[in-house]
């Protein structure tokens, strides 16, 4: 018999019974408590003497620990997984659509109850996959979605690796833009679209065939564009950047984040720090990379890229974490299997982060860095 509760209404409640609690905010860990949730709400935290209301169900975690969902801001749920071939080409849209579907369950299931989606190389395909999931019609995460990269021509967000005569497709081009005039232009479509945020490419990447990781692609002027743009609708701008020029360029335009920044130096590194710029650093899946292009062989120059960008990657996560910089848990998911998306706390951990420090890289971060 259970002890009576000011709960009136059971409609759709349901008890977490936890071993131990994890506040990530302040770091305590309480044991036996009970999550009272309902309507998908957390409406009370209760100790081993409250009672529940009559027939709430209970989940059993007693043996547990029990933290929040966890958001990886910087995931790719479209798709099969990227390799170093030429993305967008090798499957139809209804492949790739069918194949976020799995995408989206096994990222749930990881324990990933948000993702930051930025961007798909078929525009607007990751908003159909999130307005599916919101009509409650597909198991996955809550979505934030970019919906295209924008990316300079032949630059690391741009389908590049074909032959130079073939035409491809405006969905698979969407984004590539040539001055401020344009990204703003594509910026206002992408969020009138329905994007949650916008997604620029500010240097070359490391699986775009024939890219410089360290190039500044995308001037300032342009990245400054897509801000301006994107905040007339209280929307944020994420900027790929491996290089500290890119980096500084997208600092200096407001953008909220830096993605990568695997090769970041100390003085950029302070610059982040001291604008509260956030930075999602991804190292696991360079360590998947290395090791699947290793044993199916994938091209020297993508190799080569992959180990000096995982090196400096290493060096500058460290300085970043010494710095006090805004680090959000960025897997790049989508360039390795979805299922093995919390495999990057055990690298953060490695390279210098306290293990509190990564679960709130995925939990108080990454959330303010969402806005949500």
């Amino acid at each position: 018999m259970t002890k009576p509760a000011p709960f009136a209404d059971t409609t759709g409640a349901l008890a977490v019974r936890a071993g131990r609690l994890l506040d990530v905010e302040s770091g305590e860990v309480t044991p036996d408590r009970v999550l009272l949730v309902r309507n998908a709400r957390i409406e009370a935290l209760l100790g081993p003497e409250d009672g529940l209301p009559d027939g709430t169900p209970v989940v059993d975690l007693s043996g547990l620990t029990v933290l929040p969902g966890l958001i990886d801001t910087h995931s790719h749920l479209v798709g099969e997984v990227q390799t170093a071939g030429v993305p967008g080409t090798t499957t139809t849209g209804a492949q790739e659509a069918l194949l976020s579907v799995r995408n989206a369950r096994v990222t749930l299931e990881a324990g990933f109850t948000t993702v930051r989606d930025l961007g798909a190389f078929r525009a607007f395909t990751d908003l159909a996959l999130r307005d599916t999931i919101n009509a409650g019609e597909l198991e996955g995460p809550r979505m934030q979605c970019a919906g295209a990269f924008i990316t300079a021509p032949w630059g690391g967000g741009d389908v590049v690796g074909l032959a130079p005569d073939i035409r491809l497709p405006e969905g698979l081009r969407f984004g590539v833009v040539t001055s401020p005039a344009e990204v703003r232009e594509r910026v206002r479509r992408l969020l009138i679209g329905g994007a949650d945020v916008i997604k620029c490419i500010g240097t070359g990447a490391v699986l775009t065939r024939g890219g410089v990781p360290g190039a500044p692609e995308l001037s300032e002027k342009e990245l400054r564009a897509a801000v301006r743009e994107a905040a007339h609708y209280d929307r944020f701008v994420a900027v790929h950047a491996h290089g500290a020029d890119g980096a500084r360029r997208a600092i200096r335009a407001g953008a909220r984040s830096v993605e990568h920044g695997s090769m970041l130096d100390p003085d950029t590194v302070a610059m982040l720090a001291d604008s509260g710029t956030y930075l999602g650093v991804d190292l696991f899946d360079g360590e998947w990379a290395l090791a699947e292009g290793n044993a199916v062989g994938w091209p020297v120059d993508t190799m080569r890229k992959l180990r000096e960008t995982m090196e400096t990657g290493i060096a500058a996560f460290r300085w970043a974490v010494e710095a006090g910089v805004r680090i959000t848990y960025s897997t790049d998911s989508g360039v390795y299997p979805h299922e093995l998306v919390a495999k990057q706390f055990d690298t953060y951990v490695r390279f210098g982060m306290a293990p509190l420090a990564a679960i709130r890289s995925a939990t108080v971060t990454a959330a303010e860095c969402l806005g949500w």
